[in-house]
């Protein structure tokens, strides 16, 4: 159900070249349905266009499972889960789905050709794959097809799930009786018996693909369908792979659990395995960075390029700024920090490696912690978010995150333009050198990666951003339930200072995360097809979908006061900037 650019072959000039406004420029392959690569001739987006053959019309319950999955897939609106734009009939009464065009490779050819990379790249494609169905389960939608071909991972790492064929709304049935739907290895002993299907075969179907996204292998063998089926119903699955594969123990846990003959054995839920799967990416004890510094924190490779700093002095910054010494190489650090000890009794390193121009998924991780363990105070100009869980996104689902700092305030133009002063990175277009207490704006996401990574620090994800912003217990707004415009800069006339609206503060003292200026978060998004006809009016040449786009959150002065302020987003290209976006920065706590 994806498309690869260049995977298939020109359409053929006897066959359809057009269905409604989609001219089919590429046939990419199918069985009853085919995939077209085609272009939206009404707003210029390439498109996948899957549409029903005749053959498959014939068969009511193919032609079925087709309007299921349209009705389904066409409903979810998830960043990890292929977007479906437009669905409808051809002259020939066939019906059609047009879908997002993903440039990639699914999970299987990712996992043949060694690309999913260490454990910690694996984890995050695991929990992104068990976000997306922990998504659809809160829409009673069941998958019941969990496997690596309908998993489609990007050349920018975003992981995609796909293929709502054989999905089954809660209550619904149109499996023929006896008739089995699935993917044989993967399918759980209830869906083998057809007997009590829920969301729970979505648990087990999971797990086997977490056992072969770990280990290169499916964990049952068997050349033939009854095999594999006698497996599934009898035998324990084996875990001795993923123990020489030096999978950690809660990893296998949660293998074996989720594999359980009986539902009520495996963890109740997705959200219980996305908690288990976020706790294994905290407590992994593999560094993300090649060094760690025993005096400060621990800095990883950076996001994007940013400019080499300069040796120049500057001036001391205003709050929020984190001043960085220049660069120096890695290798040296330990001579240096031998030479400081013994010269000055013990100082504090920031050490910045080389710039790269490798751009991940993944956020930047740096860390700051105590010999025992504890988490240390928050660095100047910072606030402490407790670890654990809390309510997340409209539905105020249970998730959970480890300790980390947030900025108190919004990046200052004092803060940005010592940046910009020791490393020659340009300053923001029209930027107000007399105005330092006010947030800096005209800001890529790209710039701020740069001043995150010399001040030593990272952009928050969604999530933490999120948490940062409405504490806890999912409250609507950073100060409670209450809709307040005066406690937040929002329908005004222009950006106030950083420090400013102190009874708006978020429930760890973070302030102006709602109104004043959105905010970049490192987080990778796809744009909606409004978001695309909106930016094409404003940036020369015209955004696409395939090239980086990133979530924009907590409004900014343009905006009125909503109820959504918190948790939802605006997708904006990379390179986007304006008098209303800036940012604050992040840091791991433990």
């Amino acid at each position: 159900m994806f498309a690869v650019a260049g995977a298939g072959r020109p359409v053929s000039p006897k066959s359809v070249e057009r269905i409604g406004k989609y001219q089919l420029e590429e046939f990419l392959g199918g069985g009853m349905s085919h995939v077209y690569r085609a272009r939206d001739t009404v707003i210029g987006r390439t498109v996948a266009v899957k549409v029903l053959t005749e053959a498959g019309c014939q068969d009511p319950e193919i032609r079925e499972r087709f309007l299921t999955e349209a009705r389904l897939a066409g409903n979810i609106s998830h960043d990890h889960v292929l977007h479906i734009y437009d669905f409808g009939e051809d002259e020939k009464q066939r019906p059609f789905l047009v879908m997002e065009f993903l440039r990639g490779e699914d999970l299987r050819h990712a996992m043949r050709e060694g690309r999913t990379g260490d454990l910690k790249n694996r984890l995050r494609i695991a929990l992104d794959v068990a976000r997306a169905l922990e998504y659809i389960h809160t829409l009673k939608i069941i998958h019941r097809d969990i496997k690596p071909e309908n998993i489609h991972i990007s050349d920018a790492g975003i992981v995609k799930l796909m293929d709502f064929g054989i999905a089954k709304g809660e209550g619904a049935s149109h499996t023929r009786t006896g008739y089995v739907l699935g993917t044989p290895y993967y399918m759980a002993p209830e869906q083998v018996t057809g007997q009590g299907i829920t969301a729970q075969v979505d648990v087990y179907a999971f797990g086997v693909l977490l056992f072969e996204l770990l280990t290169g292998a499916r964990p049952i063998a068997g050349d033939t369908v009854e095999r594999i089926f006698y497996a599934i119903l009898n035998e324990p699955l084996n875990l001795t792979p993923l123990r020489e594969a030096g999978v950690p123990e809660p990893l296998c846990s949660l293998v074996e659990r989720a594999t359980a003959k009986k539902p009520g054995d495996r963890p109740q839920g997705m959200t219980a395995v996305c908690l288990e799967l976020e706790r294994a990416q905290a407590e992994s004890d593999m560094p993300a960075g090649p060094l760690v510094s025993m005096l400060g924190p621990a800095v990883t490779l950076p996001l994007a390029t940013a400019p080499p700093a300069a040796a120049a002095t500057v001036p001391p910054p205003a709050p929020n700024a984190v001043t960085a010494p220049p660069g120096r190489r890695p290798w040296l650090l330990p001579a240096i920090l031998l030479g400081l000890i013994a010269a000055a009794g013990g100082a504090w390193i920031a050490l910045r490696p080389h710039p790269i121009t490798t751009v991940t998924h993944s956020p930047v991780k740096t860390s700051l912690t105590r010999p025992d363990n504890s988490v240390a105070p928050a660095p100047a100009g910072m606030v402490t978010v407790s670890g654990g869980s809390f309510l997340l996104g409209p539905n105020r689902e249970l998730a959970n995150l480890p300790p980390f700092y947030i900025d108190r305030t919004e990046v200052s133009n004092a803060a940005y333009q010592a940046f910009c002063g020791a490393t020659q990175h340009p300053l923001p277009e029209a930027f107000p050198a007399s105005s330092p207490d006010l947030p800096v704006v005209n800001v890529t996401i790209r710039d701020a990666e740069a001043f995150a990574q010399w001040a030593g620090k990272r952009l928050p994800t969604a999530r933490e951003w999120e948490k940062a912003a409405r504490g806890a217990d999912g409250r609507l707004f950073p100060w409670g339930n209450q809709a307040d415009a005066a406690r937040a800069n929002v329908k005004s006339a222009g950006v106030r200072p950083v420090e400013g609206f102190a009874d708006g503060a978020s429930p760890y003292g973070a302030l102006q995360m709602v109104g004043n200026v959105w905010e970049w978060v490192e987080e990778a998004t796809f744009p909606t097809p409004h978001a695309l006809a909106y930016f094409r009016g404003l940036l020369r040449p015209a955004p696409t979908a395939a090239e980086p786009w990133y979530q924009l959150r907590g409004l900014s002065f343009n905006e009125p006061l909503v109820d959504n302020a918190v948790w939802d987003f605006s997708p904006a290209p990379a390179r986007w900037k304006d008098k209303n976006i800036g940012f604050r920065c992040a840091r791991d706590a433990r």
